[in-house]
């Protein structure tokens, strides 16, 4: 059965966790330690009023955050009060989905593309490049269930990175980075069915990945693969003062 976007949810907590998690009233609240939006926003559990939502900006702000809210499938009504107290809709996201089986049919060219832990300097560095600096590399040093980096070779060179999680039977891909001199050439597809055999390997039966939606390029990637758009979440950010 194809996972539900509750499911996919838990996959994305669990393969890129925050620093912390408080349960506060109706809302789960993260500390990212600097880790990006995914690991310090506020999402809803439960039944919130208007005051709720007053004291979760009062929390953010005492964890040294901006008051950020995810909004997932079927939260219209949190999107909408939201809106209406000033927040502004920030990096909407593609879920991407495959079974797993459908990226390990071909065998990888030699040299290619390996799966790793832990990452090598070079990794690091290619990370880096694309603004992946060591608070959000600490988030994939927190993963506790099965995890690896993806490196990519062309040209004799290093040239991408990436980082992988399996939760729940399900692996999530995380930060793929190619060099920009090698991007066009393939070698995304290959780190992404690396991953997949690392993977299954791994209990994984299906294969997930996040994606940006303003991000042409790697949703087109996503999809050259035969991946399915399968849901979307955005975040509600109120701008400072």
């Amino acid at each position: 059965m194809t996972p539900t976007l509750s499911r996919l949810y838990g996959v994305v907590e669990n393969t890129w966790p925050a620093a912390r998690r408080v349960s506060a009233g109706p809302w789960t609240l993260r500390e990212g330690a600097g880790g990006g939006k995914r690991v310090s926003c506020a999402s809803a559990d439960g039944e919130w009023s208007l005051d709720d939502l007053q004291a979760a900006e009062q929390a953010q702000r005492l964890l040294g955050q901006q008051s950020l809210f995810m909004i997932r499938a079927g939260e219209d009504a949190l999107d909408r009060a939201l809106a209406d107290e000033g927040y502004r809709i920030i990096d909407p996201v593609n879920f991407w989905l495959l079974p797993i089986g459908e990226l390990t049919d071909r065998k990888l060219p030699m040299v290619t593309a390996f799966a790793i832990w832990e990452p090598l300097a070079v990794m690091r560095e290619i990370w880096e490049e694309a603004g992946i600096g060591a608070a959000r590399q600490a988030v994939m040093d927190r993963v506790t269930g099965p995890k690896a980096g993806v490196f990519g070779r062309a040209s004799d060179s290093p040239a991408g990175t990436g980082f992988c999680a399996v939760h729940d039977g399900i692996a999530m891909v995380h930060a793929l980075e190619i060099r920009a001199a090698h991007r066009g050439k393939g070698l995304g597809k290959w780190m992404m069915r690396c991953a997949a055999f690392w993977a299954a390997e791994n209990g994984a039966e299906w294969m997930s990945v996040l994606c940006l939606q303003n991000n042409h390029a790697a949703n087109g990637l996503y999809a050259s693969l035969g991946m399915t758009r399968v849901g979307q979440y955005h975040y509600r950010m109120k701008p400072e003062a």
